[in-house]
């Protein structure tokens, strides 16, 4: 029966450091090579390299420049639907009637 405390101890260790390395992956943060703290050299560990960085910066503004024009149609759209479900029901049906004389 001695024996059961020492193996949870190294099956809690193991699972706790398998479940916090699933977390940080699933999360995209950098992985740990060993119990020292040095990191991977890959995709997200471009802290130190400045061609990198820049590059990283550079599609980060891309993509921001991107996702804010589609939060623009995105809320122009929600504009109309919310003018046709507020407005009369003659005053919507007449404008669609002069789209459709177009």
């Amino acid at each position: 029966m001695g024996w059961m405390v020492p193996v949870g101890i190294v099956t809690a260790v193991s699972a706790s450091h398998a479940f916090r390395t699933w977390v940080r992956a699933r999360h995209g943060y950098p992985l740990d090579d060993d119990r020292r703290g040095r990191r991977r050299h890959g995709a997200h560990a471009l802290a130190g390299d400045t061609i990198g960085a820049d590059r990283s910066v550079a599609l980060l503004e891309a993509e921001n420049e991107r996702l804010t024009g589609k939060v623009g149609r995105l809320e122009e759209r929600i504009a109309v639907l919310e003018r046709i479900a507020t407005d009369p029901a003659v005053r919507t049906a007449r404008e669609i009637e002069a789209l459709r004389d177009r």
